[in-house]
């Protein structure tokens, strides 16, 4: 098919053809399917939910008309988040259920209506300083956060200082404070993977690109609205969730330092239950960087909360290894650290907060509720996390100690051997087919997502590249997110028969690696191909590599949704499809 006309803003991309693609070997198109030999439980087993296959059936029927989806959240809808039907019906929202994942029972096949004046995004770097007003047109957190340096509006353009209610003189200062604070936080060498709790509009994570680290940023949708719209908007990764009553959806001993700025998370309350879920995520020997009004002022409320604070991270064996109040700001910070190893947790005069049971499994995390426990760490210095990672970036090529040779990998080899060559793989792919095969501006690709991410091989092929990629491990499939935190990269566990915890028009590229098969087993497609339309910007771009039969089915359906499909290739039973959403959406008038 003949790509329509585009707008000015929108790149013209190669037309799929002969000289698209004129080395079908380039793409290394096998069957990248898992032999089920993976010594790694999937997540749904470990959280004990049921994943069963459903029976099988025709392929996904596309609705002979489609319909703009008539919900409150208008332009900005995220289907799990904004389920009004069972949020009215909560008994409880003290602890912030309100906005946690409430998920339809079946997944929309509406889609989500662009908002008036919408145009390309601003491409990154400049898109840190400011971003379209009409993309993301909320002015509550102007109005809110406008004298803390946060966001500010500007003609056409909302500003974005690079301030922040700690940092009102630029997050690169607060970031230095850090690192003098305590030396050994080695940003970009020593800590690599950073969780940003309660991020506003994740500044922190966007300037601390500058020192080759990635951070993952979360905070609620809530009255501060579109604060994480705005973030992945600017090319800041960013996901939609709140410290409620649910853990986080990462794997334990992931994030070398976890971070809160004034993030409004009562950490010393119900026995510091929230604290502890952090605790659980934080490496051993990870940082927590906390700076807040208890740290550095001394009016009652505040030295209580910090007394209370004192007591609970001693009562966790945390080490307080510096608080420091700096001069320009005039605002404190204070460092604590997790212990290595169990000799603390041991020799504690109190058992409180208690320890787990051996049954409590702390990589068990779908749906599964925040317990006011803490884990010892393993005994065994072979277990993950008792190590601290090669440094950045060596640590993204070498095979993590703990895989086992003895044991096979995903696609069957010895682990190791099997991590090296996925690695090796996507490398080839990329460099002898995505970059220049597919027609692909990459100067227009900020934000990515691996629907499928297995190791992490190809976010780790990209990492020279000015983008981010969301690593996606469903949680029907081998548990291998520990492994792609531990070679410097990031990413979340997830159910692709639901939607997504981001905001619609957020990706500028989704890899869907022999997902959509998989995927199929559970669900019907057209729930998620629809998703994957919500989340993807107009402009961007989708690369399915899956068996023939399935890419046929996507086909259909995204060629109905007017996306433009650039390339269609296969190579026996398996094959490569190259599309890109267009501005349509239907009329309101047909909704």
């Amino acid at each position: 098919m003949e790509p329509k006309e585009k707008a000015d803003d929108q790149e013209q991309e190669v037309k799929k053809g002969g000289d698209v693609f004129p080395d079908a070997g380039q793409a290394e198109l096998f069957n990248q399917t898992a032999t089920g030999q993976a010594p790694w439980r999937t997540q749904a087993s470990k959280s004990d939910k049921e994943t069963n296959d459903k029976e099988q059936t025709t392929a996904s029927s596309v609705p002979d008309t489609w319909k703009l989806c008539e919900v409150e959240a208008g332009a900005d809808y995220i289907p799990c988040l904004d389920n009004m039907e069972v949020i009215r019906k909560l008994q409880h929202d003290e602890h912030y259920e309100h906005r946690e994942r409430h998920c339809p029972e079946e997944p929309p096949t509406c889609l989500v209506s662009l908002p008036k004046g919408y145009r390309s995004p601003i491409r990154w770097p400049k898109s840190r300083d400011k971003i379209w007003y009409n993309n993301v047109p909320n002015t509550q957190l102007v109005e809110f956060k406008g004298h803390q340096n946060w966001v500010n509006i500007s003609g056409e353009h909302l500003i974005f200082p690079g301030g922040g209610t700690q940092f009102k003189r630029g997050a690169l200062h607060y970031i230095d404070v850090i690192q003098e604070a305590k030396k050994d936080v080695a940003w970009g060498k020593r800590s690599r993977v950073i969780l940003d709790v309660g991020c506003g509009v994740a500044s922190f994570g966007g300037y601390l690109f500058d020192r080759d680290v990635l951070t993952m940023s979360f905070a609620p949708k809530d009255e501060h609205e579109a604060q994480v719209q705005f973030a992945l908007e600017r090319g800041i990764p960013a996901i939609s969730a709140v410290m409620g009553t649910k853990r986080l959806p990462f794997p334990s001993r992931v994030f070398d330092i976890v971070h809160c700025a004034r993030c409004r998370v009562p950490w010393h309350i119900e026995g510091g239950i929230l604290l502890i879920e952090l605790n659980r995520v934080l490496r051993p020997g990870g940082y927590f960087v906390w700076s807040a009004t208890p740290v550095y002022q001394k009016l009652p409320e505040d030295v209580e909360i910090w007394e209370a604070m004192t007591d609970l991270t001693t009562a966790m064996c945390w080490k307080l290894v510096n608080k420091v109040k700096e001069k320009i700001n005039n605002k404190g910070v204070a460092i604590f650290q997790k212990p290595m190893d169990n000799r603390c947790y041991d020799n504690r005069s109190a058992s409180d907060p208690p320890f787990c049971g051996e049954y409590d499994n702390p990589d068990a995390v779908w749906n599964i509720t925040l317990q006011t426990c803490i884990h010892k760490l393993p005994t065994d210095r072979a277990s993950r996390g008792l190590r601290w990672p090669e440094e950045w970036p060596l640590r993204v090529e070498t095979p993590p100690y703990w895989l086992k040779s003895s044991e096979a990998g995903v696609y069957g080899k010895p682990a190791p051997k099997d991590f090296q060559e996925d690695y090796e793989h996507w490398k080839r792919v990329i460099r002898n087919s995505y970059m220049e095969g597919l027609g692909i501006d990459w100067s227009a690709v900020r934000n990515i997502m691996d629907m499928n991410a297995v190791y992490g091989g190809f976010a780790a092929a990209l990492r020279n590249m000015k983008v981010w990629v969301m690593n996606v491990v469903p949680i029907d499939s081998s548990d291998t997110l520990p492994i792609i935190y531990e070679r410097g990269l990031f990413g979340i566990y997830h159910d692709w028969c639901e939607s997504f915890s981001t905001y619609p028009r957020t990706y500028d590229l989704v890899h869907a690696n022999h997902i959509f098969s998989h995927i199929k087993k559970r669900c019907e497609l057209l729930g998620p191909v629809v998703e994957v339309d919500r989340i993807v910007r107009p402009g961007g771009r989708l690369i399915v590599r899956d068996d023939m039969e399935t890419i046929s089915e996507v086909e259909s359906i995204v060629k109905s949704l007017h996306w433009e499909v650039r390339l269609l290739y296969s190579q026996g039973k398996e094959g490569l499809m190259f599309v890109q959403k267009t501005m349509w959406r239907p009329s309101p008038s047909s909704s």
